[in-house]
């Protein structure tokens, strides 16, 4: 499913907003990477692939703007091991 992913570069998150609720992820920049450091989907939503559409959007900003992508959120850890593709 495509959702709607809002960048909000002075809070450093990535947001969707669906049925009245924000899943987010959160990042932070480095010299040279994009580091995610917290991704949070409501109980009521999870299971939709909102956490994966919000991290590869952060992902694809990053590439976008030459930086390396990191994961210090376990979530964004899993995510970068199943899409090595984004490490290269």
């Amino acid at each position: 499913m495509n959702y709607k992913v809002t960048h909000y570069p002075t809070r450093q998150r990535f947001e969707i907003e669906l049925e009245n609720m924000t899943a987010y992820a959160e990042y932070r920049l480095t010299d040279n990477s994009l580091d995610i450091i917290h991704t949070f989907v409501p109980p009521a939503l999870e299971g939709r692939g909102i956490a994966s559409a919000l991290t590869e959007t952060a992902y694809d900003y990053a590439r976008a703007n030459h930086l390396k992508p990191e994961g210090t959120c376990s979530y964004a850890t899993v995510w970068l091991k199943r899409h090595p593709e984004y490490l290269q």
